[in-house]
C-alpha cells in the first residue's frame, strides 16, 4: 500500500515517542491519531469477500460525550441477514458502543465487546435478536461513554445484506476459516438436541438410584463431538431453526470444531437434512406443493439437499423414515445419507437407493451421520461421529465444506475412525480426474485407490454391473494400482470393506464422459 507523503516528514520513533518540545510533541500527537484512526479504520474492518452494501462514516467529539446517535440505515425489501463491522479511531482511551434498532423494536445491543455483529431470521450474535426484518429505515445505535476533550473519533460503520440465499453478510459473521490450508476433514452431519427430539440423563449425584431423562441441552451434542476430535458437526433439529442462535454462541467457544446450522426436513413421506440454510424453510410446503417445490425453496435459501436413511420403513415405527415421495427432482438432491446411525448393511440402509440414482446418471454424493439423539449414547444408539463423513476442503469453513460435498470429494469412515483415508484417482489418454470428477475415457484406464488404515480388508472397485476388481490390503498405507479396457464402464466407485462383507470405507465415483478425440 502506498502512502501520499505529507509536507512533514515524521520518524516511526518521534510518532510514538515524541521529541523535545511543545511544537514536536503536537506533531508527533497528530501524526499518532492519524496512524491510529488509519489503523482503526483499515486494520479492524472485518475482512471483505463481497464490496458491502453500505457505509456509513462520521466523526465524534467531546460534544458527543456520555450520548447516543443513532445513524439511519436504508434496509431494503427482501433482506434475511444484516450484518455490521464497526472501526473508530482509540485514541486517547476514546470508547464507542454499539447497537441496532429495526423501524419498529430495539434488536441488540453490544457495547464496546463487538466490532461485528449479525441479525437474521434465523440467528444473531449473542445479545441481539433473530427475526423478521422489516424493510424501512433501521438505526445503527452508537453509545459514546469516554471521549476525551480536544479528540476528534473518525468512525466507519459497514453494512452488509443477503437475500434470497446470499452468503457475504453471512460470511463475514463467521470471520475467518478456523483452520487454512487444504485436507480432509471430519465431521458429523445428523445430530440432534433439546430443540427437537434429543434427551439425556440429567445431572445427578453419585448415590442416586435414578437418572431422569430430559431434553439434551445443545451444549452437551457439541462437547460429545469435540471430545471426539471431530472437525466439524451439523445439528439438524426437525423443522426448525431454535438452534441456530446457540450455535453462533458456542461456535467462538469450541473452536476449532465448525459448527453448521442444519435442518431435518420431516416430511410424511421421507426426511431430508438442508445445510447451512439462509432462513426458514417451511416444510409443509412438501404437502402442499410437492416435494420439488420444497427442494427448489431449500436451494433457493442456499442449502445443500441430502436425503436421510432412505431405506428405512415408514409406519407405526418410523413415521415417514423412508423417502417415498414420487414427484422427487434428483437432480435437486445433493446428496444421500447412505450409512445412517448403527445400521450399516442390508437393505435398510441408504446404499440401495444411492446406488439406483448413480445407474440413472444422477450425480449425488454419498454422505452419513449418526443420527445421535443421545450424547452419552444410550444402548443401540450410534456415538456422536459414528459414522463419520470425510470431506476434502480447500480450508474448514461452512461454504469450503458445502463445495466439497458439490464436488463429491467425500468418503464414508464407517466406524468413525480418526485416521482411515480412502481416495481414488484415475488417468486415460494422459488426463487424470479424482474422485468426484469427470474423465474423458480416451483409451484404457489406470484406476489407482489410495487407502490408509485397511490392513487386511479388501478393497473393491465398483462400476456399473457389479465388482471390477478385489483386493486384500497388507499395508497400513496402500495404493492400488487396476488397468482397465475401454468401455468398462461409466463411472468407478472404491469401497473398502471387512471380509465378511462390513464396510468399513466407502468412496464416492469418478464419473466418465465420451472422449472428444481420436485415440490411437
Amino acid at each position: 500500500m502506498r502512502f501520499r507523503r505529507s509536507h512533514r516528514l515524521v520518524s516511526w520513533h518521534s510518532l510514538w515517542k515524541g521529541t523535545g518540545g511543545a511544537r514536536r510533541r503536537s506533531e508527533g500527537q497528530g501524526a499518532r491519531r492519524l496512524l491510529l484512526t488509519f489503523l482503526a479504520l483499515f486494520l479492524l474492518t472485518p475482512q471483505v469477500t463481497r464490496a458491502q452494501d453500505i457505509i456509513l462514516t462520521g466523526e465524534l467529539t467531546r460534544s458527543d460525550n456520555e450520548t447516543y446517535r443513532a445513524i439511519p440505515v436504508a434496509v431494503p425489501e427482501g433482506v434475511e441477514r444484516i450484518t455490521l463491522g464497526l472501526s473508530y479511531d482509540k485514541a486517547e482511551h476514546t470508547v464507542v458502543d454499539l447497537g441496532l434498532w429495526d423501524p419498529a423494536r430495539f434488536r441488540g445491543w453490544s457495547g464496546g465487546a463487538r466490532d461485528r455483529v449479525t441479525v437474521a431470521t434465523t440467528d444473531a450474535t449473542p445479545g441481539y435478536l433473530a427475526g423478521p426484518l422489516p424493510a424501512g429505515t433501521w438505526q445503527v445505535m452508537l453509545g459514546v461513554p469516554n471521549i476525551r476533550a480536544g479528540t476528534r473519533s473518525r468512525y466507519r460503520v459497514l453494512v452488509w445484506f443477503d437475500r434470497a440465499g446470499g452468503r457475504a453478510a453471512a460470511a463475514q459473521a463467521e470471520g475467518a476459516p478456523l483452520r487454512t490450508g487444504r485436507a480432509w476433514y471430519r465431521g458429523d452431519l445428523h445430530l440432534h438436541d433439546a430443540n427437537s427430539d434429543g434427551s439425556c440423563a440429567t445431572r445427578a449425584t453419585a448415590a442416586a438410584a435414578i437418572r431422569a431423562r430430559v431434553p439434551c441441552p445443545l451444549f452437551r451434542t457439541v462437547l460429545a463431538a469435540a471430545a471426539a476430535g471431530l472437525d466439524f458437526i451439523a445439528v439438524t433439529d426437525h423443522n426448525t431453526v431454535a438452534h441456530f442462535s446457540a450455535l453462533r454462541e458456542l461456535q467462538p467457544w469450541v473452536a476449532p470444531l465448525l459448527l453448521i446450522p442444519g435442518v431435518e426436513l420431516t416430511t410424511f413421506h421421507g426426511h431430508a437434512n438442508i445445510f447451512a440454510p439462509s432462513r426458514f424453510v417451511d416444510f409443509r410446503l412438501a404437502g402442499r406443493e410437492g416435494v420439488a417445490a420444497l427442494q427448489r425453496d431449500a436451494h433457493a435459501a442456499g442449502a445443500l439437499f441430502s436425503l436421510n436413511h432412505p431405506g428405512l420403513p415408514s409406519g407405526e415405527r418410523c413415521m415417514g423414515c423412508g423417502w417415498t415421495w414420487p414427484d422427487t427432482d434428483w437432480r435437486q438432491v445433493d446428496a444421500i445419507e447412505v450409512i445412517n446411525g448403527a445400521v450399516t448393511t442390508g437393505p435398510m440402509t441408504g446404499l440401495t437407493r444411492w446406488r439406483e440414482r448413480l445407474n440413472a446418471g444422477d450425480r449425488v454424493t454419498a454422505v452419513a451421520g449418526s443420527d445421535n439423539h443421545d450424547p452419552d449414547g444410550v444402548t443401540g444408539q450410534s456415538r456422536v461421529g459414528r459414522p463419520t463423513t470425510v470431506i476434502e476442503a480447500s480450508e474448514l469453513s461452512m461454504a469450503a465444506l458445502l463445495d466439497g460435498i458439490r464436488a463429491g470429494r467425500v468418503f464414508v469412515d464407517v466406524a468413525g475412525t480418526r485416521q482411515r483415508l480412502l481416495d481414488l484417482s484415475a488417468t486415460a489418454g494422459g488426463v487424470s480426474a479424482s474422485m468426484g470428477g469427470s474423465l474423458p475415457l480416451c483409451g484404457s484406464v489406470q484406476v489407482s485407490t489410495h487407502v490408509i488404515g485397511g490392513v487386511g480388508a479388501i478393497v473393491r472397485l465398483l462400476g456399473d454391473r457389479g465388482e471390477m476388481s478385489a483386493m486384500q490390503i497388507s499395508d497400513a498405507d496402500a495404493t492400488v494400482t487396476t488397468k482397465l479396457g475401454k468401455g468398462a464402464a461409466t463411472k468407478w466407485l472404491a469401497a473398502v470393506v471387512e471380509r465378511g462383507g462390513e464396510p468399513l470405507l466407502i468412496g464416492n465415483p469418478i464419473y466418465l464422459a465420451p472422449c472428444d478425440r481420436t485415440v490411437e
